[in-house]
């Protein structure tokens, strides 16, 4: 009989065995798995054939895409603690799920706007190292959403972040190229190291790095360790508010889009947001909900502090300016992290935290679609003024109607003004949940911030119909920058008709 019972060694043995559900993890495994097979086929593919390698990374991101529907039925946890059915490191539900579809729609666009711009360097970029780099991010972006331990939080923010830094710099021979990315490079880094220093006395005060246990520990640590833990909190949320260009860790942001190739920089302003601000949702509102007196007033302060250096910053850009539509873009992108940031130290005063996350992600959806929209025009325009001054985009209407209208409609959706009613409508759900949470002069400063922007959106926008100077040329508009444009457009219009769907598919399910 006593061979019947299981041995110490047996047990530890079987606890170690974990059980993957292949079906949950397939997105990011299959984004992963294409970019390998990238990296190999370039080995073997000649020059002339070198195309082929984006064909490639573009089905590859759709197919990752399209399995996400499977996973709609229900949530899903795989990489389990034996007996702690609730400490997972990999979770899809609904927060994931909408994440993981901003990130990969994201990479697919950008996938598009890549096509074109390689094919314009002429053999300048590498398209086999460009094509890895790019699947291998996406790949650790689709999976940080779904991280519910802090270890593979800091794995994926890293696996993301790390190929970013290579495709800022992958322009060989390009100075300007080269500084954007060793200023990127340099900044995370140390962002990355205080974070990592945070997460280690997370795990000292608390013994755990499962994102639930560590919200059911903390609030039970040590008098004499509770300073450490506080500690650690402040230094873990600081890497993820670098990741998110939050003032005062947004200095990199300009520099790096504009030394970076156009669609690495619409890459880094809507999927490496996503990156920064799942996490820091993850982080705050799951793993220290009993620390929300120490991150609701750092995060609202951070909020109200960023979107007024980003528009301010943004106001300040000479039309004139070599690169001015794209630091233009770059200072936007900081002003509207600002708004990203509200709902979230939103979280830490309501009662019904799920609710005011849900106002983040709608409106992260709503900034993705509609930036991403406003890079593929830069980049269409980009293709005959390589300076990309906001002045070349004068007399926009006269050359190409089309690309004038789409982007006028973006440039008001990032405004928040008719036609742009998906813009308006996820700015009233941001003020509304820094309202509902008592953050009236949060309020206030965002009301303030939206007048201030709406003037550098409306005086880019009244350029597009200007009288052009000198006889206008007309724009070729290749067949992958033309998907990427028509797949936007369609997105924002379709949202602008039915904005309510927005606040809907974007119910987290955190809880």
């Amino acid at each position: 009989m006593s061979s019947l019972v299981p041995s110490p060694a047996q047990s530890l043995a079987e606890s170690a065995v974990q059980s993957v559900d292949w079906q949950a993890i397939a997105p990011p495994t299959l984004t992963a798995v294409v970019a390998l097979v990238v990296l190999v086929a370039d080995l073997f593919v000649g020059e002339a054939r070198k195309p082929l390698l984006g064909l490639l990374s573009v089905a590859g991101l759709a197919a990752s895409a399209a399995l996400l529907v499977p996973l709609l039925d229900g949530d899903r946890s795989t990489f389990c603690l034996t007996g702690e059915p609730s400490a997972c490191s990999y979770t899809v539900d609904r927060f994931t799920l909408v994440i993981q579809f901003l990130v990969l729609g994201g990479a697919l666009l950008t996938a598009l706007l890549s096509v074109t711009a390689l094919k314009d360097a002429r053999g300048r970029l590498p398209e086999g190292e460009f094509w890895f780099l790019l699947l291998s991010s996406a790949a650790g972006a689709a999976l940080l959403p779904a991280s519910r331990d802090l270890a593979t939080l800091v794995v994926a923010l890293e696996v993301a972040s790390l190929p970013a830094f290579a495709l800022v710099g992958i322009r060989h021979g390009d100075r300007r190229s080269s500084e954007a990315a060793l200023k990127f490079f340099l900044s995370s880094v140390t962002a990355t190291t205080v974070s990592l220093l945070g997460i280690s006395f997370v795990y000292a005060t608390t013994g755990t790095l499962y994102l639930t246990q560590v919200a059911d520990r903390i609030q039970r640590v040590d008098g004499q360790l509770h300073t450490l833990a506080q500690t650690g909190v402040v230094l873990t949320l600081i890497g993820f508010a670098f990741k998110t260009a939050a003032v005062p860790f947004h200095f990199w942001v300009p520099d790096t889009y504009v030394g970076a190739p156009l669609p690495i920089a619409a890459y880094l302003s809507v999927v490496g947001k996503a990156v920064g601000f799942s996490g820091l949702i993850l982080v705050t509102v799951v793993a220290f909900p009993s620390y929300a007196d120490v991150w609701g007033p750092a995060l609202a302060a951070l909020a109200a502090l960023t979107m007024t250096v980003g528009n301010v910053g943004a106001l300040r850009q000479q039309t004139t300016r070599a690169y001015s539509a794209v630091r233009l873009l770059a200072w936007s992108s900081v002003g509207q992290a600002g708004y990203l940031l509200v709902p979230i130290a939103a979280a830490a005063y309501s009662d019904d935290a799920e609710h005011a996350v849900g106002s983040t992600v709608a409106y992260a959806l709503m900034y993705a679609a509609v930036n991403l929209g406003a890079f593929a025009v830069a980049a269409l325009v980009g293709r005959s003024s390589t300076a990309n001054r906001i002045t070349d985009y004068r007399g926009l209407y006269a050359r190409n109607p089309l690309a004038a209208l789409l982007l006028a409609f973006f440039l008001l959706c990032l405004a928040g003004l008719p036609p742009g009613v998906i813009g308006l409508f996820a700015k009233v759900t941001v003020f509304s949940a820094a309202v509902d949470a008592g953050l009236g002069w949060l309020a206030v400063v965002m009301a303030v911030n939206v007048v201030i922007a709406l003037y550098y959106y409306l005086r880019w926008t009244a350029l597009l119909f200007s009288t052009p100077e000198g006889r206008p040329e007309k724009h070729s508009v290749p067949a992958p920058l033309t998907a990427a444009i028509a797949l936007t457009a369609a997105l924002g219009v379709a949202l602008s008709g039915a904005p309510q769907l927005v606040l809907r598919f974007a119910d987290t399910g955190l809880f």
